[in-house]
């Protein structure tokens, strides 16, 4: 085979429709855009946004409030009364807290918020704690231990 014999598949190549030229062709007169109205005539198409004058759909949405911090941080909260379950002098670190099921994961930093009381001393290590559950750990005998976040 040589590449003067190249030929397209039998059906691929098909002669484009000439419009509106006379009753033979099969397209004459109306060219296939129906009688009468705005689609029938040259220029009488509208951009897809246009809806005859009505307010389009995209106007009619409220626009969408506020904005997302890309730089938020998630933590996985605990509070005080879900550590009572430890013995006193018991090192609490979020991988044991996963593992009593305190918290789903350890990949989110852990966060020790005040609710509820603590009876026993702890030795608390987390990534945040919040004022008032700092209070009552060191209040009940126990220490804080804040973990370095990773970036």
């Amino acid at each position: 085979m040589k590449l003067h014999d190249l030929q397209p598949a039998p059906g691929a190549r098909k002669n484009r429709t000439r419009v509106g030229r006379g009753i033979s062709a099969g397209r004459g007169k109306t060219a296939g855009r129906g009688t009468k109205g705005q689609k029938s005539r040259s220029g009488g198409t509208k951009r897809p946004y246009f809806e005859g004058g009505q307010l389009p759909l995209v106007r009619r949405l409220p626009h969408l409030a506020g904005f997302k911090n890309r730089g938020r941080v998630e933590y996985a909260p605990v509070n005080l009364a879900r550590l009572d379950i430890f013995e006193a002098g018991t090192e609490v670190t979020p991988e044991l807290m996963m593992a009593m099921g305190l918290i789903k994961s350890a990949q989110r930093p852990v966060k020790v918020l005040g609710e509820g009381d603590l009876g026993v001393a702890l030795t608390v290590k987390a990534h945040k704690f919040s004022a008032s559950a700092r209070e009552k750990i060191l209040a009940a005998g126990g220490s804080v231990e804040e973990l370095a976040q990773e970036a």
